[in-house]
């Protein structure tokens, strides 16, 4: 059994602005794993982006593409798979708007079309984008990404009750399906591996961790992080830029 288990979110928390991990946090990370705490990235991203994150840290359990995919000790524990009918729907609808869809599981990802939005959403994230609009016919999807800056209302209303959407960045929504968090892959993690009983912290610093930050003991937020987050964290350490990952486990004594 752990002593304690840590949550990270990657963009803006575990990652500094140029999408690395500070080597301090690195530090961070293997010094817990000698004093039998447990450390699980959480994130939207799916596995196949953050792989380099993984072997860097010598972690290999992770929540992703917002509690899609989880795995535990390098093996999947969970995989949710958005039916076909839905992909067709949602991907219909969004043609409409004009917005592109990104297609993703935790192998790789494909776009329904490409625009300037897609073009520096991905720049920004190191990956190479291609356009493969029959991608989810052949693919099992567990997250999508649809790409416009004010309409979640709309896409929400729309799709209620069948797919959730969350917005991690100006650029898009992070789609997944109904009821899917972060939350919900923290909870499976838990359950499976038989955790529920070990106190858990979070870091994290956008909409998206909000509710993962219901689910854990002790939820940290970051100093650059949005409003919300730091209204509902137990505690805001210092910024992704300045050390806030040590800083936030000092402050609850994980690591010295």
């Amino acid at each position: 059994m752990y002593d304690a288990i840590v949550f990270f979110d990657l963009d803006g928390t575990l990652f500094d602005d140029q999408k690395n991990v500070l080597p301090s946090s690195i530090d961070a990370i293997k010094q817990m794993s000698k004093n039998n705490i447990l450390s699980v990235i959480s994130t939207g991203r799916n596995i196949f982006e953050v792989q380099y994150v993984l072997d860097e840290t010598g972690l290999d359990t992770i929540v992703s593409a917002n509690g899609s995919y989880v795995q535990y000790q390098g093996k999947k524990l969970h995989q949710e798979v958005i039916p076909e009918k839905v992909l067709d729907e949602f991907t219909d609808y969004a043609n409409q708007q004009g917005d592109p869809v990104g297609y993703f599981n935790n192998r790789g990802f494909r776009l329904s079309q490409e625009n300037d939005a897609t073009k520096e959403n991905f720049k920004l994230l190191r990956l190479d984008a291609k356009v493969d609009p029959d991608f989810y016919h052949h693919e099992k999807i567990n997250f999508m990404n649809v790409f416009n800056e004010d309409k979640e209302e709309q896409y929400q209303e729309r799709f209620k009750g069948v797919l959730s959407l969350v917005r991690n960045n100006p650029r898009a929504l992070d789609t997944m399906n109904a009821g899917v968090s972060k939350r919900t892959g923290i909870q499976i993690l838990l359950e499976a591996a038989h955790l529920e009983n070990v106190h858990t912290y979070a870091f994290g610093d956008q909409l998206n961790d909000l509710q993962m930050f219901d689910m854990v003991d002790t939820p940290i937020a970051m100093a650059n992080g949005h409003k919300l987050a730091k209204e509902k964290a137990a505690y805001v350490t210092t910024s992704n830029m300045d050390d806030g990952i040590v800083n936030g486990l000092k402050h609850f004594n994980l690591i010295k």
